[in-house]
């Protein structure tokens, strides 16, 4: 079979065996997440025909105004998940605490637990730009038989069975890695299926690209100031070309294929920084180092920071990875000044 025929359910089969848990409880698992991104993706493309879009009314955990699409995903995602008697708890960036599910023999048996950003780059619906779903998916660690607890989804990055995301573009697209390199999946909207588009995704290790919110420049610290004006420096390749949709997953999956770095860092808004580290930074970190790139805060490796709660941000330097090694390089050289 061509790699153009297959289709990401025969992929998941097929490739059961690279997977070091029982194959079967991730197929069901990653099939579920492929069904509603499927029913996203419907809503997402006509979101601008009907009164979908604009907020709900409600402000998320985060502080955000929602979005109707965004609530919608957030349902459509833990329904989905929820039926199919795999996870154990779901964490979702829309919701304050995290939610227990049951196993339908009412004994907590299923091993699984997904972290889920439902609607990334949201505040881009009504004005057309892509959008996303993240997903980041543990074996718990708390005892099968007893309801899930917190420390079940605090777990550090390293830690992912599985990762990815959806873009909902001009072409949707399933991302994913169960730690075995990454492979990107295209729907044929006339179909319904999603078939392998882009196997074994990699960052190039060099890249041109720098994608950052320049408009921030005055809040961002010394090394990452110094980093933006290197690549703005005329020299060898440089400048560089500059390039920032506002929508982690565009950015990312952008930077993947053609060689960049996306940069998020801590600023006097945001001390912490602003993306979360379950649901953005942790999966984004777990497929950029299944391309080969690189992710960091600029001094500590993402997928080694330890969690102390849901909704933590974390300052996120992530892509091709001489171009993050560098800025961490400016980083560190800042620090010592």
């Amino acid at each position: 079979m061509s790699h153009k025929k297959q289709t990401l359910g025969e992929f998941i089969i097929e490739n059961q065996s690279s997977f070091k848990y029982s194959s079967g409880e991730l197929s069901s698992l990653l099939n579920s997440i492929r069904l509603a991104a499927k029913v996203v993706n419907h809503e997402v493309n006509k979101a601008g025909l009907v009164d979908i879009i604009g907020a709900a009314g409600d402000t998320n955990i985060q502080g955000e105004d929602q979005q109707k699409l965004d609530v919608y995903a957030n349902d459509k995602f833990i329904q989905t998940l929820t039926k199919r008697n795999i996870v154990c708890g779901i964490a979702s960036e829309e919701e304050d605490d995290f939610i227990t599910i049951n196993s339908q023999d009412e004994n907590h048996q299923n091993k699984y637990v997904v972290l889920i950003d439902p609607l990334d780059g949201s505040s881009n619906i009504d004005v057309n730009v892509s959008v996303g779903t993240i997903f980041s998916i543990y074996r718990r660690v708390t005892p099968v038989g007893t309801p899930v607890q917190l420390k079940d989804f605090l777990q550090k990055g390293k830690e992912q069975v599985a990762a990815g995301y959806v873009v909902y573009g001009t072409s949707t697209m399933i991302v994913y890695t169960t730690g075995d390199g990454v492979n990107g999946f295209t729907l044929n909207p006339a179909i319904g299926s999603f078939y392998l588009s882009h196997p074994n995704m990699e960052f190039p290790e060099d890249g041109t690209i720098y994608s950052v919110n320049e408009g921030n420049y005055i809040h961002f610290p010394q090394g990452i100031k110094n980093y933006i004006k290197y690549c703005q420096q005329e020299e060898d390749d440089r400048p560089y070309t500059s390039r920032y949709i506002g929508s982690l997953v565009s950015d990312f999956h952008r930077n993947m294929i053609k060689g960049g770095i996306y940069l998020y860092p801590q600023s006097s808004k945001n001390p912490q920084g602003k993306l979360r580290l379950l649901y953005e930074c942790n999966p984004m970190a777990f497929l950029a180092e299944q391309a080969k790139g690189k992710s960091s805060d600029g001094f500590t490796r993402t997928l080694d920071v330890d969690p102390t709660e849901l909704h933590q941000r974390v300052p996120f330097i992530c892509g091709s990875k001489n171009m993050v090694e560098k800025a961490e390089g400016f980083m560190r050289n800042a620090e010592k000044k």
